[in-house]
């Protein structure tokens, strides 16, 4: 059964953040009312209370948000962290710094659900490896981008 935990990120969730190996899932509408599914990797915790993402500006799931503001995101990791954020986006810097095809997003968090199991316990989350280091080389100055954004917005 789902609990309400409020609106500031617990402290499991924000550790597994900051590994920056975390996999969630965003969900969408389109204006269609067409539901979309977005995995996204690069999240970072700004303070308790948001979150700071970098996400394509051509995807659908950021074209969604553009819309209508409200998402859902799921975490799912190790040390049975299971928890759906629910949330108003806003951009806050298009494009990013390190690509002209990124943005990136802050999510204020309007509600936090813990979706821990009684009957069982999430031992790890999604594992993903970089696919060349030019894409590692990406992903790192895009986390290093949110960190600053983090302590500076």
């Amino acid at each position: 059964m789902a609990k309400h935990v409020g609106v500031k990120l617990p402290e499991d969730l924000i550790e597994l953040l900051k590994k920056e190996k975390t996999v969630a899932i965003l969900a969408t509408f389109s204006e269609k009312g067409v539901p979309n599914t977005t995995p996204l990797q690069c999240l970072y915790p700004k303070g308790e209370e948001s979150l700071l993402l970098s996400i394509h500006k051509e995807h659908t799931g950021y074209q969604n948000m553009v819309w209508q503001k409200k998402v859902m995101i799921c975490f799912l990791g190790e040390g049975n962290v299971a928890y759906s954020i629910l949330g108003r986006a806003g951009v806050v810097r298009a494009p990013s710094q390190v690509h002209p095809l990124m943005n990136i997003v802050r999510i204020d968090i309007i509600d936090i659900k813990c979706d821990r199991s009684i009957l069982t316990r999430v031992e790890q989350g999604v594992q993903w490896s970089y696919t060349s280091s030019e894409a590692e080389e990406l992903e790192k100055s895009l986390f290093k981008e949110l960190k600053e954004l983090a302590r500076t917005l």
